[in-house]
């Protein structure tokens, strides 16, 4: 065989030089240069950062992506390749959120270098800038007694929806039934009406406290057959700062006029009725639920009220996501669990239901729709997750980068921020988003 071999490739060699002997009679003569050409190169090879690890071109969802640095002096706009389109530069850290509003206008939350309430995810001043970074508006709140933190939202009405830290004395959180060490520091939001500056509402956790420790104080209650109340005590033998409850992060539902708030300590997601007035919302009655101020819903955690019917699902949780603007799953929630125990985190996808209602003794929670987790995706704090248009999930792993999962959990696109990544949170933009087309990127 291999003299035959040898044979054939004389002839062939001998006989015209423009013949193929390869079993393909395409002949290449002077008049069809081109016979067998090779592939042309691609004009428009796709080129990747040395950041992108996974890039599966036929799954991906080609939308930019908002990536904010934890507690840094910039954020980037960044396509899927992972090139920067643009790179955002502060003259102060953030503390910690950051988004480009639809009007192409920058909303964000920053520290107070003189700030006395410091613990991590503290802020102090909220601005509104154009692209160029030019303040156009600011709202500061550092004092001894109160400091924002972590989180803000513009609501549909032009008022900017802020989470406070508000310092409760420890001699007066006692006379309320609190056991904690020291001065506490309970959650409080407000609304600001940012043409006067003014608080047009807010609500305060401490107005909805209850506690089991000592029937002669005010609050005195049987937790577990009052879950629209907050225990006060629920962390009292683990925390030892004042920060007990750690809101991280939260949204707002026009349709239903409430907000989601992430409490990260107890491990749940509280539902506050917004549509109460600010005189209500110190109370249980009044605004569309009837409950004034209380919780109408809560989940993650049921233990948190002393309920032992229903699934825990939390260990410790990020950025609860309604899905909204007609993307996949509309009306369901993203929470990402950082699984700080279990050393692994996951995403969950949580239909939310459409008639809140807390019964004690009972499961009260969501349906279960989707959910992802990877041994390898793990953040024990910050981090959130995403619905992009085409179904997938981007997720934002803030000790790493960035995840973008298919609905069938496949991996489309991974990206590494490298050795001492952090990243608080991530947003998607479609590059023809009236907030982003207009930039000319």
């Amino acid at each position: 065989m291999k003299i035959q071999s040898t044979i054939k490739y004389f002839l062939c060699a001998s006989i015209f030089a423009f013949v193929s002997c390869s079993g393909d009679d395409t002949i290449v003569t002077p008049t069809n240069p081109t016979a067998n050409p090779d592939p042309a190169p691609d004009p428009n090879p796709i080129v990747l950062a040395d950041e992108v690890e996974i890039y599966e071109a036929d799954k991906i969802h080609n939308n930019l992506t908002l990536a904010i640095v934890n507690g840094g002096d910039n954020a980037f706009l960044m396509d899927k390749t992972g090139e920067k389109l643009h790179e955002f530069n502060f003259p102060n850290q953030l503390g910690n959120d950051f988004e480009i509003l639809p009007n192409g206008k920058l909303l964000g939350i920053f520290k107070d270098e003189n700030a006395t309430i410091i613990f991590g995810g503290y802020g102090g001043i909220a601005r509104i800038m154009d692209f160029e970074g030019n303040i156009e508006w600011e709202y500061s709140l550092s004092t001894t007694n109160f400091v924002m933190h972590h989180d803000v939202e513009m609501l549909p009405n032009g008022n900017v929806l802020i989470l406070v830290w508000e310092r409760i004395t420890e001699a007066t959180a006692t006379t309320q039934g609190s056991t904690n060490t020291g001065d506490i520091y309970p959650e409080k939001l407000i609304e600001i009406n940012p043409t006067t500056n003014t608080i047009v509402w807010e609500w305060r956790s401490f107005d909805h406290i209850i506690h089991d420790s000592d029937a002669t104080l005010p609050n005195y209650g049987d937790i577990s057959q009052n879950p629209q109340k907050i225990d006060i005590n629920y962390n009292a033998q683990e925390i030892a700062n004042g920060d007990i409850m750690h809101a991280n992060g939260f949204d707002y539902d026009d349709d239903k006029d409430v907000i989601y708030l992430s409490v990260n300590y107890y491990d749940e997601v509280w539902v506050i009725d917004h549509s109460t007035t600010t005189a209500e919302a110190a109370t249980n009655t009044g605004g569309n639920y009837g409950k004034g101020g209380d919780l109408i819903y809560r989940f993650g955690n049921p233990l948190a009220y002393d309920n032992t019917v229903g699934e825990v699902r939390s260990d410790r949780n990020h950025y609860p996501n309604l899905l909204e603007n007609g993307v996949p799953g509309e009306g369901n929630m993203l929470v990402y669990v950082n699984g700080l125990n279990a050393n692994v985190s996951k995403i969950l996808e949580l239909e939310m239901p459409q008639n809140f209602t807390l019964t004690p003794d009972a499961d009260n929670e969501p349906n279960l729709v989707w959910s992802y987790e990877n041994p390898d995706l793990f953040s024990s704090k910050i981090s959130g997750a995403v619905r992009l248009n085409n179904g997938n999930t981007l997720i934002c792993e803030g000790d790493f980068g960035f995840w973008e999962i298919t609905p069938q959990k496949e991996i489309a696109w991974r990206y590494n921020g490298g050795d001492g990544a952090g990243f608080w949170r991530c947003y998607d933009y479609e590059s023809d988003d009236e907030a982003i087309s207009s930039l000319g990127l």
